[in-house]
């Protein structure tokens, strides 16, 4: 994060993952899962599912859906979240390619 004056008010600007600007282990991770968390609860509610409803759809007990929209993640895997988007009709695309830098990064892009 970078931080500067503006009319004597210190300013932060982030780095545009928050998880990586609070120093959370896994910032790259937490950023993707709640990619895919936010278009999981767009999907359902695009096509007016209940929480019971999308919950059955996605393969998922309901308890364990109700953590999922609270943010609850830590045990959901990536791999998980995709398998659940598939189930409520998304295709799901993988790409690697160069990096710029010498390490890579990950992130998920939603189509519109």
């Amino acid at each position: 994060m970078r931080k500067h004056l503006i009319d004597g008010v210190e300013v932060w600007h982030g780095s545009g993952n928050v998880f990586a600007d609070l120093e959370l282990p896994g910032a790259e991770g937490l950023k993707a899962k709640t990619a895919l968390l936010v278009e999981i609860r767009r999907k359902a509610r695009a096509l007016g599912l209940a929480p019971q409803e999308a919950a059955a759809r996605m393969g998922v007990a309901p308890e364990a859906y109700a953590g999922m929209m609270r943010g609850d993640f830590d045990d959901v895997s990536v791999d998980t979240l995709m398998d659940c988007l598939e189930r409520l009709g998304c295709d799901v695309e993988i790409r690697v390619r160069p990096s710029a830098g010498a390490v890579g990064r990950r992130w998920v892009a939603v189509a519109a």
